[in-house]
């Protein structure tokens, strides 16, 4: 698996809770931004010309506050210069409050075949509280106009005084929507966010309240017909993202846009957070990269442990040792002995318990001291 992500920097207003490269005084170098992308991807394209890739994803940002026109074009010429499998999984999110109906069908009639909708919440003041540019009702306009896609929404927890049965019902929500896979994210405060603040005084639920939360979803949303596939993600039977698994299974990735990250052929890199870097950097044939490294073994095989652990699939120890030329169950024996509480090891799958999965992090780290 093999995947494409485009990075739309702009927005209608930053969310409370946004660390993410999205600019909302920017929008006015829109045409110029647009322009440069299309560069970079022909420049992308023809270097990784004998490479095929099975998903494209648009994120930002909110690529949808911009005209359908650009996210056309770019579609467009990434089929012009990428080889795509005929059944790629073309992805673009959606902020319901930014999209009409001639928007939608010209994100169709390009191919896109998969809508992510930041839905975070189905109540209105906690999303006003957030910033968000949309409403509850203005959820299921979008997806009445999206009524039998590929729908996706993005639920977060954590917010102030959140309780379970508003995160139950902001599933509903999203399932009355028509919905066929939902991320759950557990709100992160970064330094800089004015949400940070909130944390600071101790407004925000607690990571203990956090996880009480997320294990009654994953039995609510199980009880919906929705399973985890990953920690976060969960879908209806054939709907899990294409570009999910392929960062989970340690696929390649090439990114394209403003602070978009890459990693191909053994080597992740990044393209600068500056608009203005990133136009100079296309406009002179300079690469907007700012940063590149070569991932050496011992990381590569900590990410793929790391990363596989995260699914429930888990990891399949026979492609572990096909890919580094190792015994997995030999390398890691203290290590699977120190956590066998926490692993199910099933013949050539190690996977961790569906009940301690949302605390990996713990479990995972004892790999990376082997």
């Amino acid at each position: 698996m093999s995947g494409i992500y485009i990075h739309v920097p702009f927005c209608k207003s930053k969310c409370t809770y946004c660390d993410f490269a999205s600019f909302p005084k920017e929008i006015g170098k829109m045409e110029s931004y647009f322009a440069c992308l299309y560069r970079e991807i022909e420049g992308r394209g023809r270097q990784l010309k004998d490479k095929v890739f099975n998903t494209v994803y648009i994120g930002g940002g909110t690529p949808s506050v911009v005209d359908s026109k650009y996210i056309a074009g770019a579609i467009r010429q990434v089929k012009k210069f990428f080889t795509l499998t005929p059944d790629a999984e073309i992805t673009i999110e959606i902020n319901p409050g930014t999209v009409d109906e001639n928007k939608i069908k010209e994100y169709k009639s390009v191919g896109i075949n998969r809508f992510s909708i930041g839905l975070q919440t189905g109540y209105d003041d906690q999303l006003k509280r957030l910033n968000r540019v949309h409403t509850a009702k203005d959820f299921l306009l979008c997806t009445n106009m999206l009524k039998g896609e590929n729908i996706s929404a993005d639920i977060l927890i954590g917010l102030a005084d959140q309780t379970l049965d508003q995160v139950k019902k902001s599933i509903d929500l999203a399932i009355a929507g028509g919905v066929k896979h939902i991320s759950v994210y557990a709100l992160t405060p970064e330094v800089g966010t004015p949400i940070y603040t909130d944390y600071l005084n101790g407004e925000l639920l607690s990571d203990d309240e956090v996880a009480d939360i997320y294990d009654g979803i994953v039995s609510y949303l199980k009880e919906k017909g929705f399973n985890r596939y990953e920690v976060s993600n969960f879908a209806l039977d054939g709907y899990r993202s294409k570009h999910n698994l392929n960062y989970w299974k340690r696929g390649e990735y090439i990114g394209l846009g403003v602070s978009a990250s890459s990693f191909i052929d053994g080597r992740r890199f990044i393209n600068t957070f500056k608009i203005d870097e990133y136009l100079n950097a296309i406009i002179y044939n300079k690469s907007p990269e700012i940063s590149s490294d070569v991932i050496e073994e011992k990381d590569a095989r900590f990410e793929f442990i790391m990363l596989g652990l995260r699914t429930a699939d888990g990891i399949n120890v026979e492609e572990f040792n096909a890919n580094f030329n190792a015994d997995f169950f030999d390398e890691y024996k203290s290590v699977l002995n120190k956590k066998a509480k926490y692993l199910d090891i099933n013949g050539n799958i190690v996977k961790i318990k569906e009940e301690y999965l949302y605390v990996q992090n713990s479990i995972i780290l004892d790999f990376i001291e082997e």
